[in-house]
């Protein structure tokens, strides 16, 4: 056997995995089983989304090419495969559009790497939606205090946090579900410290969610070879040539962070944890939202509109700021066009952002009449940069406007209701599934802390055509 690296006492891998195996249903509240169940519902939403791109069918093609290959879902395409791939095909689909709800600490999307290798255990080992949300809460808690240790540094490195970070999160969550002990979960997080990866560099291309598919399988694969008596180092995370040194550097994270109040509250509690609403980027969403706003409270019809301003923070305009969007994906990241599709349709959808629907002449009249500036910020937080104000000028001179100062995602006190929930949830299957299925899909997961096993889910996405 290969000699295992020796570090100081109580290295940081064996601290985590004390935490991890001790994760029991006493850390869990009742708003923690509630946002969890919501979001492991929103991961199944965005993953039937993205089940037809082509992304997905590409891996679908090179591992199930003739069909099942094993047990396991494949959300969204009819077919099943082994446990690992299944992990990898539906990581992958699951963040294609970007649709997947994140957090801000942690620096990208914290559900999918957790929940997707979690659906894969719950497939093999006939887990409870109980034991599911388990899982799923102590692994958001491992790579969420990861990324309190790291960030921002990590982020702005040029780290994708939803891979490098979330691959952490995959093992944690799969080793406690399949019952490792102290030293075996020590091991899968040393396994999964080499299994670390994703750039920046590739953000806008199909590898950015092949990033999300590979840490979801590379991190249940590392608990499942621990299981087997497979070794990583303890000292995998603080060893002068291990994960923080390599992937930040000296000086540049803190370890204490990780530990500090761990599940006191759940990260997934959180206000900065919130759910996608829209299917674009987050950045654009508080604006959506003011916009929204408007159009409800103040009666606003798009063709009554004479001039829009729209003001973001400084930190996000950079990335949003597109005044008339020539693709799909420039749409995604313009704030004009979000906003000028919130006041035309009074909600922004799947649908807005297929073929040429950037080009409709009713959101073209209104990017025409569009300006965009920077967000003067209150009492000078810069830790506040979600926040929007969208004021518009109608006919005869009116001005309406509204404005929130720090909205990240749907989250806290600002979360989804549940119709908000329910529809983003039918606009994603619908791509998917069979309308009859849907409603009876939704209704269950609402249900999973009380589902024994998930067999009646995976019946259901099995109907997919």
């Amino acid at each position: 056997m290969a000699a295992v690296l020796q570090v100081r006492d109580d290295p940081v891998a064996l601290r985590l995995a004390d935490k991890i195996c001790a994760f029991g249903d006493g850390h869990i509240t009742p708003r923690a089983t509630e946002l969890a169940t919501a979001a492991i519902t929103d991961v199944i939403g965005v993953t039937l989304a993205g089940a037809p791109e082509h992304c997905t069918q590409a891996l679908v093609q090179i591992l199930c090419p003739g069909g099942d290959a094993g047990s396991v879902p494949v959300i969204g395409v009819g077919r099943r495969a082994s446990a690992l791939d299944a992990a990898l095909i539906n990581g992958t689909a699951s963040h294609a559009l970007d649709y997947d709800d994140f957090a801000y600490e942690f620096g990208g999307h914290h559900s999918v790497p957790v929940a997707i290798p979690m659906f894969s255990l719950a497939a093999e080992r006939g887990l409870s939606g109980r034991d599911v949300v388990r899982g799923y809460l102590v692994g958001v808690e491992t790579e969420v205090r990861l990324g309190r240790a790291v960030n921002f540094h990590h982020y702005d490195k040029g780290w994708h946090p939803t891979s490098t970070l979330g691959v952490f999160g995959a093992a944690a969550a799969a080793a406690r579900s399949i019952g490792l002990d102290r030293e075996r979960t020590a091991h899968a997080l040393g396994i999964a410290a080499s299994l670390a990866s994703g750039i920046k560099a590739n953000f806008g291309t199909m590898t950015k969610p092949l990033h999300v598919g590979h840490c979801a399988r590379s991190g249940l694969m590392a608990a499942l070879l621990a299981e087997r008596g497979f070794t990583g180092s303890p000292g995998a995370f603080e060893h002068r040539q291990g994960f923080l040194e390599v992937y930040n550097g000296a000086g540049t994270y803190a370890i204490e962070r990780m530990f500090e109040n761990w599940a006191r509250p759940l990260e997934i509690e959180d206000p900065a944890v919130g759910i996608k609403q829209f299917p674009c980027c987050g950045s654009t969403h508080p604006a959506i939202t003011m916009a929204l706003r408007l159009a409800r409270e103040e009666g606003l019809q798009a063709d009554a509109v004479d001039e829009i301003t729209i003001l973001v923070s400084e930190r996000r305009l950079g990335h949003i700021n597109n005044a008339l969007p020539q693709s799909t994906l420039q749409a995604k990241f313009s704030v004009q066009y979000c906003v000028a599709r919130a006041l035309v349709d009074g909600t922004v959808r799947l649908e807005h952002f297929e073929g040429n629907a950037y080009t409709d002449p009713d959101v073209r009249r209104l990017l025409a009449k569009t300006r965009v500036g920077v967000l003067p910020e209150e009492g000078g937080d810069e830790s506040k940069h979600f926040g929007a104000e969208v004021i518009v000028t109608l006919r005869g001179g009116r001005r309406a406007s509204r404005r929130i100062d720090d909205m990240v995602g749907r989250g806290g006190d600002n979360a989804m209701s549940a119709d908000e929930v329910w529809e983003k949830f039918s606009d994603c299957a619908k791509k998917t599934l069979p309308e009859e299925r849907i409603r009876p899909l939704f209704d269950l997961l609402q249900k999973l802390p009380e589902l024994a096993t998930l067999e009646d889910v995976f019946k259901l996405l099995d109907g997919a055509r």
